[in-house]
């Protein structure tokens, strides 16, 4: 019913909304595609809604929501050094100041329905940047709101919320203590969640569909150690609908699509969090981008997803914000390179692919392009590579995968079923003729993206390819 889906509820509507029983927030979108439209503002995103939706993805990720902190006098560069013309930095949106929808940097909370209802007309699903884990690193820049809604400033945080983590795999230290100078919350005072839940629930009464938690693996899960404040780790509980807070639960729990930052490491407890949300699947990740580093792969390297829970409730990436941006692991990396890792992500069956919207006008020397919050990324979300794939994804849901390895690891020749193939040359040189299994009929094909040909016949697909490009076949 569209006033239940997208009309702003008002608040009270939302406050005695009585807690769900039997219901579950899915921790899988299979056969889905993400957007990561990194950094862009919601008006952005609205005005290229049509261009997301034709592309292919099912889902548009936002950058976080919430009211952050205000530095760099307010400036709106990516990210700047001392003496640049514009300051700002990207991450101050990380750095909540106060849980209401709206912040300087993308926009507000009128323009965050406005998204919604683009993204509702063209059937394509919202989903937000959460962090309920920590707050602005000047604490002190906290809005008195938050602090009188959990009953004073000391009651915002862990007991442990001002000690630095200095051993990351001790789950008491990780989900309690302060990371990269962020004062820990504490995610299991009954005040807060019920704060916190407003806000998400607000989201979701302006059209949100679903959430990426933000540094998921720093909240405590319920066999995790207590924080001295806590008498119980119950905010995934929370958080999930399985259960309320003070009256409230999460609205419609059972539509969302949730997963969380859940970064491969030892003692990280990935299948209790798969109990509650999907997962990030970081390790595999990192394989990706080395075999792309290297041109070639290895059936070990690239077909187990290398995580202890099922592929189908993991969230997939060749790069994520953090890869690009924080050390710049993958910023090196051109576009040729990340979209055949798309193409080849994208092509499988299992896990829900996300893409990174890279900045508009960046390049290898220069990470940051334009340099501008709130504007547009570049092209290659929607470059017809990405286009084939994301649709050949769709029109294969349901089918088998079976993964070939050719010319030494410079091709993956993905069969699904005997419907469809996709072929991706890892090499930065041309294979002028080269042989693999398949599962189509007889026959010649062209492909979706070139017009390229290839023949099939008794088990075997034929064909030429140019370096680092894609080839999609159904």
């Amino acid at each position: 019913m569209r006033l239940l889906t997208f009309a702003a509820l008002s608040l009270s509507s939302v406050i005695i909304s009585s807690a769900a029983e039997n219901n579950f927030s899915k921790t899988s979108a299979p056969d889905d595609v993400i957007l990561h439209a990194w950094s862009w503002s919601f008006n952005t995103i609205a005005d290229n809604m049509k261009d997301i939706a034709e592309a292919g993805y099912d889902f548009v990720q936002t950058s976080p929501a919430q009211t952050c902190f205000v530095g760099d006098n307010g400036g709106m560069a990516l990210f700047s050094q001392p003496g640049d013309s514009v300051q700002g930095k990207w991450y101050y949106y990380y750095q909540p100041t106060d849980w209401k929808i709206g912040n300087y940097m993308l926009g507000s909370r009128e323009d965050f329905k406005a998204m919604c209802d683009s993204a509702y007309k063209y059937n394509v699903k919202v989903l937000v940047d959460v962090l309920p884990n920590h707050t602005a690193i000047d604490h002190t820049a906290v809005l008195p709101s938050l602090d009188n809604a959990v009953g004073g400033h000391e009651n915002l945080f862990h007991a442990n919320g001002f000690h630095n983590i200095t051993k990351w795999n001790d789950r008491y230290e990780c989900t309690t203590g302060m990371m990269g100078g962020l004062p820990d919350v504490n995610t299991e005072n009954p005040d807060f969640q019920y704060y916190y839940l407003q806000y998400v629930n607000d989201l979701i009464n302006l059209g949100a569909r679903g959430f990426r938690y933000d540094t998921a693996k720093h909240i405590g899960l319920p066999s995790d150690p207590l924080d001295a404040k806590s008498s119980r780790n119950n905010f995934w509980q929370i958080a999930t609908g399985r259960e309320g807070v003070k009256g409230l639960s999460l609205l419609m729990p059972d539509s969302l699509f949730i997963y969380g930052e859940v970064l491969q490491d030892k003692n990280v407890k990935e299948k209790e969090y798969a109990e509650y949300i999907g997962q990030t699947a970081s390790a595999y990740g990192h394989n990706l981008r080395d075999a792309l580093n290297a041109g070639t792969f290895s059936d070990t390297q690239l077909i187990p997803w290398n995580h202890p829970v099922d592929a189908v409730h993991l969230v997939t990436w060749v790069e994520s914000h953090d890869t690009y941006c924080n050390a710049h692991e993958s910023a090196g990396m051109t576009d040729d390179q990340i979209r055949m890792g798309w193409v080849f992500l994208t092509s499988r069956k299992g896990g829900t692919p996300l893409f990174f919207s890279r900045p508009a006008g960046s390049t290898r020397e220069n990470y940051w392009g334009n340099n501008r919050i709130g504007e547009r990324g570049n092209d290659e979300f929607k470059h017809p590579e990405v286009i084939a794939a994301n649709k050949f994804r769709h029109a294969m849901a349901g089918e088998s995968e079976k993964i070939e390895s050719v010319e030494n690891g410079k091709l993956a020749v993905i069969n699904r079923g005997d419907k469809g193939v996709a072929i991706i040359n890892f090499s930065d040189s041309p294979v002028k003729s080269f042989k693999a299994a398949t599962s189509l009929p007889d026959g010649t094909y062209t492909d979706h993206v070139h017009g390229t040909t290839f023949t099939v016949k008794k088990g075997e697909i034929k064909g030429s390819v140019s370096p680092l490009t894609s080839y999609i076949i159904y």
